[in-house]
């Protein structure tokens, strides 16, 4: 379905005709460009404005499916950039990740979204209250989409950077460590983080070769020569962004090994405590076991103080197994 559809004649906003291929053409004319907003369109919907826009087919076909990486595609008559913005549940420790196709080319601005997680909205309406910035075109509007995901990853990062200490305290909190829902939860941020770098790592090479950095940066069409400063500016928060995803996953990784340490520790002295009161019971059974063998012929048998002795006997041992035991902390 179509969201929003404007013109944009010298930075400000202007209701044109509803026929698209009017507005087009309307906008060549006047020197604006055409914007268009959809929102998980169908296939039927979306064939009006391929036609009019003489999109790829290639990028319609992504546009349509989604589930797709972030990239940039160059084609004959368009610029076709996938972007995925992000959002962090702290609640639930969860990242959710939406999609963000846009088509640009020299009058036009196509945006498609997948997922309820979008600023397209905000970006467009503090676009409107910028009309110098508007004036510059469809890089303009590529670059505010670019920033307003990028930005929006530095925020997600420091949340999840926050919640990671979080998580970490627990592990090495005496009596938080060892619970059992700890590494369910440490394998479940490990799984998000995972989610969170789907999304950042592939737009590094994208923003390079808008900007003009990478090896076919310069052959990128659509993107004005003077909007290259802003997309280097845009790779720079995303090259932050990437270095605090890999921090955050080594982090989380050694969190896991602690956590597994600690486990493997608290099972070894668990065990040490088990065979020092087993070999505590091990003797008196012994000794009773020894006596319970009914012979005729046993010394101690007839003996007066037989039953005292014995007791005393074992009582001794196990007063020396326990002293020693505790010496060596296993018990």
């Amino acid at each position: 379905m179509i969201v929003d559809c404007a013109i944009y004649r010298h930075g400000h906003r202007t209701e044109g005709p509803e026929d698209l291929s009017d507005a087009l053409a309307e906008a060549r004319a006047e020197g604006g460009f055409v914007w268009i907003g959809l929102y998980e369109p169908s296939e039927r919907e979306f064939d009006l404005v391929t036609r009019e826009f003489a999109l790829h087919p290639l990028a319609v076909e992504d546009a349509l499916n989604a589930h797709q990486r972030p990239k940039l595609e160059v084609y004959e008559d368009s610029l076709f950039m996938v972007l995925k913005p992000v959002v962090y549940d702290a609640a639930s420790d969860t990242v959710s990740a939406g999609e963000i196709m846009v088509f640009i080319g020299d009058c036009f601005v196509v945006t498609v979204r997948h997922g309820e997680i979008s600023p397209l909205a905000a970006v467009r309406h503090r676009l409107e209250e910028e009309p110098e910035m508007l004036d510059k075109g469809p890089t303009a509007v590529l670059y505010a989409i670019s920033d307003a995901v990028v930005d929006h990853y530095l925020e997600v990062a420091t949340e999840l950077g926050t919640d990671l200490e979080e998580l970490e305290a627990e592990v090495f909190r005496p009596e938080g460590g060892g619970s059992r829902g700890t590494a369910s939860r440490i394998y479940g941020f490990k799984r998000q983080i995972l989610e969170f770098r789907r999304a950042t790592g592939p737009l590094a090479l994208p923003l390079t070769r808008l900007a003009g950095t990478g090896p076919l940066g310069a052959s990128v069409p659509f993107v004005h020569d003077k909007a290259r400063p802003f997309f280097r500016d845009v790779g720079d928060h995303l090259m932050r962004v990437n270095e605090s995803v890999e921090g955050l996953d080594r982090l989380v990784s050694d969190i896991l090994s602690a956590h597994l340490a600690q486990m493997s520790v608290r099972q070894n002295d668990d065990m040490r405590k088990i065979s020092a009161w087993a070999a505590m019971a091990a003797v008196p059974t012994m000794i009773a076991g020894i006596y319970g063998m009914n012979f005729d012929h046993m010394p101690e048998l007839h003996w007066l103080w037989s039953y005292p002795a014995v007791v005393l006997v074992m009582a001794a041992l196990e007063v020396l197994l326990y002293r020693m035991f505790k010496h060596r902390d296993w018990l």
